[in-house]
Order: structure tokens, then C-alpha cells, then sequence
């Protein structure tokens, strides 16, 4: 089952879920410059798979940064959208990156505890205590080093802003193309070298564990894919292979430089 493009798979899709992948350079949901983003898309994409004639419903359980691709889950109904995000709150579901890192972490596999204070669009670690600090932890593990760069394994306990990206830089490895926590080069794209790849939770009307893993994408920086059905790496892969996206957002058309 595909999202619009060959390559843009949905991972699963019930009558309470829609799993499926996000290209880096996708924004969540509609913001004040109405760009194109997964919410909408997947609205549109339901209304016009079951020809629902009204409005259709699309929960936003979780997040991922614009730069990052992965997997991550929708809600399809309200009762499911309020049990994910309640599985979310109490860190019972399962999160796992693969994330480029400049450089080598000073352990093979560690936890990191930050406390994290979000400074207008980005996070930055803080004394506990601090105004507005929260606590952020994480664990990492060393799957692959490269001269300059190294690949690493991160699940998250805390869901916090930015985390990943913040408490990497903060050991000193900040993500390959993140520029904005420290890294030396742009990626393509405003991309940067984090993806969501696996995710595990309980459905959340039916007694069943769920898990989803995301392959590296095309164009990713660590042993790049030769599979020809591999997802593209960001939005801007899919626009150059003529990527023609719906109507969405009343009367706004989403394509690479359409009308607005």
C-alpha cells in the first residue's frame, strides 16, 4: 500500500490507524504559510481511498521534525487517538532512530539525562531546576563508525522537543546536516541524518502489539540502499519524480511550486 507515490509506503492502515512513512522536509500539520503537510495529505488521501463525502478525521498522536523521515502512526478516530496519545504520555511506546552522528560518541552504548529548555524554535540543555527544564533521556548504542562519523542506535524514554538532537550535541555528535545543534554541513534539502525506524505500541482497541520498522531511504548517508522500492529520502526526491499531490487546505493546491 503506497501514499500517493510507488515509493511512499503506508506501513498499515485499519479502521483506527494509518502508519506510514514521512519524507524529510514534510511539515506535521498546517502552519501560518499553508506548505504541504502530512495531516492534511492524509486526510485527503482517506477521503479519496473510501470516497468519504464529509470531513475526515486524522488524530496527530506524536511528532516528527520537519528535517526527519520515519515511520510514525496517525489516528483515525478519536478513541484511538486519545489511547495513543495516553501510550505516549507514559512512555510505553517503543522509539527507535538510526542517526549519522559526527564524530564518535565516548561510549559504545550509554544513557544520557539532560534537562532540556526549549529557546524559541530549539531546545538547549539547562540546570534541573531552571524556569521551564525537563528532564530528557535517552539511550544510545554504537552500530557502525566511519573515520569522521559514526552510526548509532537511539530509543527515546522522554519525548521531549528536539531531544535527540539536543542531548547528541550536547555528547559532542551532533547529527550529520544539523547545523542548527552544531554540525558543519547542510544536507540537502534542510534534511538531516535522523529517521524514525522502528515503532512498537498496543492497538489501541484491540489486545494486540503493534511493531513497524522503517528501511533507510534512498539517498541516506550510511550505507546507502540499492533496492529500487526503497522510500525517497525527502519531499524534494518525490517532487522530482513528478510527485502530483491532492487538493487539501480549502481551496490550495499542494505541489512543488504551485500556486498558494
Amino acid at each position: 500500500m503506497t501514499f500517493f507515490h510507488p515509493r511512499w509506503p503506508v506501513f498499515y492502515e485499519d479502521n483506527h490507524l494509518l502508519v506510514l512513512y514521512k519524507p524529510a522536509g514534510l511539515i506535521m500539520q498546517r502552519g501560518p504559510a499553508h506548505k504541504p503537510n502530512l495531516v492534511d495529505l492524509a486526510k485527503a488521501w482517506l477521503k479519496q481511498r473510501y470516497a468519504k463525502p464529509g470531513r475526515v478525521f486524522v488524530g496527530m498522536v506524536h511528532r516528527l521534525d520537519g528535517p526527519v523521515a520515519g515511520v510514525l502512526v496517525l489516528a483515525r478516530t478519536s478513541k484511538a487517538a486519545g489511547r495513543l496519545s495516553a501510550q505516549f504520555r507514559d512512555g510505553t511506546i517503543e522509539k527507535t532512530y538510526l542517526a549519522v552522528v559526527q564524530g564518535r560518541p565516548p561510549a559504545t552504548a550509554d544513557r544520557l539525562v539532560h534537562h532540556l529548555v526549549r529557546q524559541g524554535r530549539y531546545s538547549r540543555p539547562a540546570q534541573a531546576g531552571n524556569a521551564g527544564a525537563q528532564a530528557a533521556a535517552l539511550h544510545y548504542r554504537l552500530l557502525e563508525r566511519q573515520p569522521q562519523r559514526s552510526l548509532l542506535s537511539v530509543t527515546l524514554e522522554t519525548g521531549r522537543r528536539h531531544q535527540i538532537r539536543c542531548q547528541l550535541a550536547a555528547l559532542g555528535c551532533p547529527i550529520w546536516g544539523d547545523k542548527a545543534y552544531g554540525a558543519d554541513q547542510h544536507l540537502p534539502h534542510g534534511s538531516i541524518a535522523l529517521l524514525s525506524h522502528r515503532l512498537a505500541f498496543d492497538h489501541p482497541t484491540r489486545p494486540a502489539h503493534l511493531q513497524f520498522e522503517c528501511p533507510p531511504p534512498e539517498g541516506w548517508p550510511w550505507s546507502p540502499t540499492t533496492d529500487p522500492a526503497a522510500p525517497l529520502w525527502s519531499i524534494e526526491g518525490f517532487y522530482a519524480q513528478q510527485l502530483s499531490l491532492p487538493r487539501v487546505a480549502e481551496t490550495q493546491w499542494i505541489s512543488k511550486g504551485g500556486n498558494q
